[in-house]
């Protein structure tokens, strides 16, 4: 069973207790962070969330680059990004396993990450990483139960299995690969350049609002929006709205009053730069595949397994398409059970 051991002092630390069993917190990674792809960061701050019993075994839960360290509030639970998989009798159960997670480096959270109008350097999973592996040996994480990664999430997992194997017994890779595929690459380019265009225009939130609009429509499926969006159009200040787009545009300017537009162009630009040796990852491994997934075919997840050394493939299918690993809490529950419960 993991321990964790009493966090030591050091400058930069700070930790808040939470009500229940909750706790986050911040602290500064001292001196140069090398970057993978070039460059250094100095005064890296990190921050974290941990909530689950104690002395229970530690499962780290990362998820896409709009996610955050709020895992599963109880108390907000609108503000947090997993709220159907982690929590009390979920598939990842917070009265049994303590869930650790951070802000993603270069993001818009605690951790540092980019300032208006600033250019930040080029992140890579591995950075994510080392960020992970500075956070547990931080807190006195011997060794990790699992990473529980989806997206992004899922390319941070791999990275830190093929760097650090002997700090984590297990991972769950879900909607995500070694490698990004071309076409998913192709749709967030377009999006970037949206919100390039739109910084230099001096019009970043709105740019920010529409790239997240058009990334919306590549995370679920045709047959979704098909039940949800084939109501007439209204005629709105002299234009007709349809309800699709609607329901886009509220999306992209709810994501855009959350996010900056330069941490949106470091981890969207993090996702594409994303590439690990599968062949060298010994850490058993669940990956999920969802057969509708746009972002992340199924024939891409079969050929990772393929190559990881210990993998076990999970194929689901699910109306909410890329999102189903926020969404199908059902069909996940033996998936994380088995991954869990074999250590």
């Amino acid at each position: 069973m993991n321990a964790i051991a009493q966090a030591p002092v050091t400058p930069g630390f700070e930790a808040y207790p939470l009500p229940g069993s909750a706790c986050e917190g911040t602290f500064d990674i001292p001196g140069e962070f090398a970057l993978h792809h070039g460059g250094t960061l100095t005064a890296v701050r990190v921050g974290w969330r941990m909530v689950g019993p104690e002395h229970a075994p530690v499962v780290c839960a990362l998820g896409g680059i709009s996610a955050s360290r709020r895992v599963c509030l109880t108390e907000k639970p609108r503000e947090s990004w997993w709220q159907e998989v982690a929590g009390p009798g979920r598939p990842l159960d917070t009265e049994r396993f303590r869930v650790l997670s951070f802000d993603f480096l270069g993001g818009s959270g605690e951790t540092s990450g980019p300032a208006p109008g600033e250019t930040f350097p080029s992140v890579s999973t591995y950075d994510q990483a080392e960020v992970l592996l500075r956070l547990i040996d931080h807190l006195g994480v011997r060794s990790l139960r699992a990473i529980a990664g989806g997206s992004y999430g899922g390319m941070v997992a791999l990275a830190f299995a093929e760097r650090y194997p002997e700090r984590v017994a297990r991972l769950i890779v879900l909607c995500a690969t070694d490698r990004p595929h071309p076409l998913g690459t192709a749709w967030r380019s377009v999006q970037r350049d949206i919100v390039r265009l739109g910084i230099e225009s001096g019009r970043a939130r709105e740019a920010l609002a529409l790239a997240r609009a058009l990334a919306m429509s590549t995370y679920r499926t045709g047959e979704e929006f098909q039940a949800r969006f084939e109501g007439l159009p209204v005629l709105d200040e002299g234009r007709f709205r349809l309800p699709v787009e609607r329901y886009l545009h509220a999306r992209g300017e709810d994501y855009a009053l959350r996010n900056r537009p330069e941490a949106f162009l470091c981890l969207s630009e993090s996702i594409d730069l994303h590439r690990v040796d599968a062949a060298r990852i010994c850490v058993p491994t669940a990956a999920v595949a969802v057969r509708e997934d746009m972002l992340v075919p199924l024939t891409d997840v079969r050929g990772m397994v393929a190559r990881l050394h210990s993998a076990r493939l999970h194929e689901i299918s699910s109306i909410y398409g890329h999102d189903a690993f926020l969404k199908e809490s059902q069909q996940l529950h033996g998936v994380f059970a088995a991954a869990l419960d074999s250590h």
